[in-house]
């Protein structure tokens, strides 16, 4: 998935799947043996294990939706830039209003599934929105 039309498309879906609270169809866009991390954290490793962090966030915000906001193409990547919005009404949430954004560094495999993602945000911003909202 060379073209930039095709990873648009695949773009798109990617971002409607993690409106879905179904946490399997944003895994569905990995490969079998695909990576997530998020922030440099831990790295999830296969399917069910990158569904796990896409069910936690859908979990803590149950009317979430991550808009698309850009693809970057870059010499060995892809950068997907995206928007999440929700309400942390979770379990234990604060009940608070976020805006972040972010992006996803995609490797992406020969069979057009992202081989490995490197997702990054302003952390320090996102705890602040949990705390207070976003519009303080």
């Amino acid at each position: 998935m060379k073209d930039l039309a095709g990873l648009t498309k695949f773009a798109t879906r990617y971002a409607e799947a993690w409106c879905s609270q179904n946490p399997e169809s944003v895994a569905a866009f990995f490969a079998e043996n695909g990576s997530l991390s998020v922030n440099d954290g831990s790295l999830a490793v296969g399917r069910a294990a990158i569904a796990e962090i896409a069910r936690e966030f859908m979990r803590d915000f149950p009317d979430m939706v991550v808009t698309f906001d850009k693809l970057e193409p870059q010499s060995n990547a892809t950068a997907f830039h995206w928007t999440l919005t929700g309400t942390n009404t979770g379990p234990g949430g604060t009940g608070k209003r976020l805006r972040i954004s972010g992006y996803e560094l995609w490797r992406i495999d020969n069979d057009g599934l992202i081989a490995e993602s490197k997702g990054h945000f302003d952390s320090a911003e996102y705890e602040r929105q949990l705390k207070l909202g976003v519009d303080h």
